[in-house]
């Protein structure tokens, strides 16, 4: 992907030393959704930030001011012109809008620059912070499956299955009066560097 700028993010691939602050929110994921991608360590967290780095389906969200990863995003191509959306952010950064920033200039790349028709997420049922973004970002609830997909297992060993809904907006609906002053594209930027991780921020919590 390219490197985006909004007025307080840098939105950019994966790099080896963001493993700490990765690190910081997947270690004990709080979404259920996450859970598959829990690290155990910085090793796990090293090899998950370069796997990510090579793919351009991820975004790394970083805060100008200090240069750290706060979250990241993803958007996976369907068809060619449909993506899948989310996001997962650190809570240390909660309630100050980033996930919003981040998100509204991924889906405004996504539909400006990328030429996609149509844009979807899945929510958790009980994931009420998401489903306010979705909706702020314009997005509308196409529907809820219900006890869609099973990330956890009871006590018993049995899967708990969860409520899932589906959001998603078309390219016709992102509506130009709503978007934010433009967007700074800059060209790509290495996703390998040699410095050390810095410390880790925190615990996990989705967007």
């Amino acid at each position: 992907m390219q490197t985006i700028e909004t007025d307080r993010l840098v939105l950019r691939r994966f790099q080896r030393d963001d493993a700490a602050d990765l690190l910081a929110y997947l270690r004990e994921p709080s979404a259920s959704c996450f859970l598959s991608m829990k690290l155990a360590d910085l090793t796990a967290a090293r090899v998950e930030a370069e796997k990510r780095g090579a793919s351009p389906d991820y975004v790394a969200v970083i805060l100008r001011e200090t240069g750290r990863l706060i979250g990241d995003l993803f958007a996976v191509p369907e068809d060619q012109d449909t993506y899948a959306v989310g996001w997962n952010f650190n809570p240390c950064f909660a309630g100050k809008g980033f996930a919003g920033e981040a998100a509204h200039a991924l889906c405004e790349d996504l539909f400006v620059r990328r030429k996609a028709r149509r844009l979807y997420a899945y929510v958790e049922e009980d994931n009420l912070a998401s489903q306010r973004l979705c909706e702020r970002l314009g997005m509308r609830r196409e529907g809820l499956f219900r006890e869609f997909v099973s990330f956890r297992n009871d006590e018993h060993g049995s899967p708990i299955y969860e409520n899932t809904m589906h959001y998603a907006i078309l390219a016709k609906e992102w509506a130009p009066g709503a978007r934010k002053p433009p967007l700074t594209v800059l060209p790509s930027m290495s996703v390998t560097e040699n410095r050390e991780p810095q410390a880790a921020a925190g615990p996990t919590e989705p967007a």
